[in-house]
């Protein structure tokens, strides 16, 4: 699987590009803020407080992409360079077939289908450029909004699979091929 060179996704209304360090006020926010993040828990040490957590986090997320560990994307609105919310590929299985997805959106753009773009966007690179066989989401059992974006993308809610890093979860998957 090969993560680098970072491949940009364009959607109608999107551009998903790499996140660099002058976007350190929008992650700060993205991880900090209070809607954003009501249903996510993050250790203190992977918490992100300031400018130094922030450009931190951005030297983390470009070494995963360097050795190939993870990616992350910055979502924007077409030719507005400002980041807008996240979306990315971690945890990936020892075998390269089987990630979790990650993401996140500045409130002021919930319900208006960015996040359902760029989900498109990310899932067809994970199956068709990846080959990526099953795609993962794991969120809190009361997020509502997450639990409907990811039905409505076609992911299928895992009854009988438990998130043992955090027992409030939920675990939706998508396998490749089927919607």
């Amino acid at each position: 699987m090969q993560l680098n060179p970072f491949t940009p996704l364009q959607t109608t209304r999107l551009l998903l590009r790499r996140i660099k360090p002058t976007d350190w006020e929008r992650i700060l926010f993205l991880r900090s803020d209070e809607v954003v993040n009501q249903f996510i828990f993050r250790p203190p040490n992977r918490q992100t407080k300031t400018k130094a957590d922030a450009l931190l986090f951005i030297q983390k997320i470009d070494a995963g992409i360097e050795n190939n560990d993870f990616i992350s994307w910055g979502i924007t609105l077409g030719n507005n360079p400002e980041i807008i919310g996240t979306i990315c590929f971690w945890n990936f299985s020892e075998d390269q077939k089987t990630t979790e997805l990650g993401y996140d959106l500045d409130p002021a753009f919930h319900q208006k289908g960015i996040m359902s773009e760029a989900l498109e966007a990310v899932m067809a690179y994970g199956f068709q450029r990846l080959d990526l066989h099953k795609i993962e989401a794991f969120t809190h059992f009361q997020n509502e909004g997450s639990r409907k974006l990811l039905e409505k993308n076609g992911f299928s809610w895992m009854k009988d699979k438990v998130d043992e890093r955090m027992k409030t979860n939920v675990i939706y998957e998508r396998v490749q091929g089927k919607k």
